[in-house]
């Protein structure tokens, strides 16, 4: 097909989906120009477009929850019968059979930009250790190397990026040698992404030659793991569960034994981490089961009338909140492939900078577009056995997400402190505290060092006094 018959082919497809407009700037592109933009539309599936227009767009509709009868089920953070400590031993026993064979990988979704935390890059390399000032990237590349150690191998890294990021990515890994994994087992790949809207079903323009486009939510990470050869590279070594997290959560606790074990034990086909909310409109996912299916409600779509309901004890219905912490099994992941299954669409109103008709920059200061993603605790109706699992957040759960205020650096950094001070207080050692109870010190834990409080206990007689004021780092 020469590119006067892709061009004509290309054209009769938007004529007859209404989105003539992409091509309204084609004639004054050159050619390559012209043969990138006619790529980019070529992607676009346009047997969902129409769909995705109408309900999502269109005659969005807000979400029911009328099926939902009660909270999900899930195990507690520590066994409170005799069944539940038999049941934890042998998960844990399990767990740590499968991450000494090699068969779970680490999986973080890393396609954010440092935007709202004013800070210019792949949010991964937002330095955030309290003393050493370690970045995300940095942390959890040692969290990998120090559990591939302790468990007795090579223990994988997958990293999504997105079309952003993705060289800036690799290029701050190279600079950095790895963090002294080893390049073999690192592998980067590229999530998907989906067409912004106006109001009316619109498609814009990022510029002449350019479609405006987002990344598709941490949803896509499930198709791009097979699209990518990233779980084909998975199968070729033996690896069977994914630890699943977000880039932004420097507490994750990556490879836990228990998780991987009670996921591993029950026939999970995805599992999930969750923790008590601090109030009712915390912006977090909240648990629930429909139809007997377990669902996570994003915080947006959970009206305050529901969120605020109690049981009879007083707690919340749906107390579970969801933290972007999973153990996938990879079959679950080809199986959903196999289908070409899609997650459902969830819509965002934003601000989205394009050209006008007249192919004007256009830097919105008021919401004026439609972008649509799809969220990865979706495919949790779908699996098998789901596993539920409480943590405790000051032990997991960090998020730094804004400059200042809630999840802003200053309180994940208090937080990093708070655990490594209570994972040396656990084993026996002082720590000063001010009157508050707030550590009166500034402790920062290697991964090299421990990766739980239960590994610190081994190194106790390395560990110095600590006085008011002190600042101590544990490699």
């Amino acid at each position: 097909m020469d590119s006067e018959q892709r061009y004509e082919k290309t054209a009769k497809i938007l004529t007859d989906n209404g989105q003539g407009q992409l091509l309204a700037f084609y004639d004054q592109l050159p050619d390559n120009m012209r043969q990138h933009l006619l790529a980019q539309i070529e992607r676009l599936d346009f047997s969902q477009i129409p769909i995705w227009i109408e309900k999502y767009i269109k005659n969005a509709r807000t979400m029911t929850l009328a099926n939902i009868l009660e909270p999900a089920p899930a195990y507690p953070s520590e066994p409170t019968t005799l069944a539940e400590q038999q049941k934890y031993e042998l998960a844990r026993k399990r767990g740590t059979e499968l991450l000494s064979a090699g068969k779970v990988a680490a999986f973080v979704v890393a396609g954010g930009q440092g935007t709202r935390l004013g800070f210019d890059g792949p949010k991964g390399n937002f330095p955030i250790s309290p003393i050493k000032n370690k970045t995300l990237f940095q942390l959890f590349a040692e969290t990998i190397l120090a559990a591939g150690k302790k468990y007795g191998t090579e223990l994988c890294w997958y990293i999504m990026t997105s079309p952003l990021n993705n060289r800036a990515t690799r290029e701050i890994f190279e600079s950095n040698h790895y963090y002294g994994l080893d390049k073999s087992g690192v592998f980067f790949f590229e999530q998907g992404t989906l067409p912004n809207f106006t109001f009316d079903g619109k498609i814009l323009l990022a510029d002449k030659a350019n479609i405006a486009a987002s990344p598709d939510g941490h949803g896509g990470s499930l198709k791009a793991l097979y699209k990518s050869g990233a779980l084909a590279d998975m199968k070729a070594r033996g690896i069977e569960y994914i630890s699943y997290w977000q880039i932004d959560n420097p507490l994750v606790n990556i490879f836990d034994p228990l998780f991987v074990g009670l996921h591993a034990l029950d026939g999970a086909e995805m599992s999930a981490k969750a923790l008590v909310k601090s109030r009712p409109t915390e912006k977090v996912g909240n648990f629930g089961l429909v139809n007997g299916k377990v669902i996570v409600i994003e915080y947006s779509d959970l009206p305050d009338e529901q969120a605020n309901k109690r049981k009879r004890d007083g707690s919340l219905l749906f107390e579970l909140g969801s933290i972007a912490i999973h153990i996938i099994s990879t079959a679950f992941v080809e199986k959903l492939n196999r289908g070409g299954f899609a997650l459902p669409i969830h819509r965002a109103v934003k601000k989205i900078s394009h050209i006008d008709t007249s192919g004007n920059a256009v830097t919105p200061t008021e919401p004026n577009g439609i972008k649509l993603e799809t969220f990865v605790f979706d495919a949790l109706p779908l699996a098998a056995n789901p596993v539920i699992l409480k943590t405790i957040r000051t032990e997991e759960f960090a998020p730094v997400k804004n400059a200042t205020g809630e999840n802003s650096p200053d309180v994940t950094r208090q937080m990093m402190i708070d655990r490594a001070a209570g994972w040396l207080a656990a084993t026996g050692v002082t720590v000063p505290r001010r009157p508050d109870g707030l550590p009166d010190c500034i402790i920062e834990i290697a991964p090299s060092f421990a990766l739980s409080a239960r590994d610190v206990k081994a190194k106790k007689d390395r560990i110095p006094p600590i006085s008011a004021g002190d600042q101590l780092y544990l490699e």
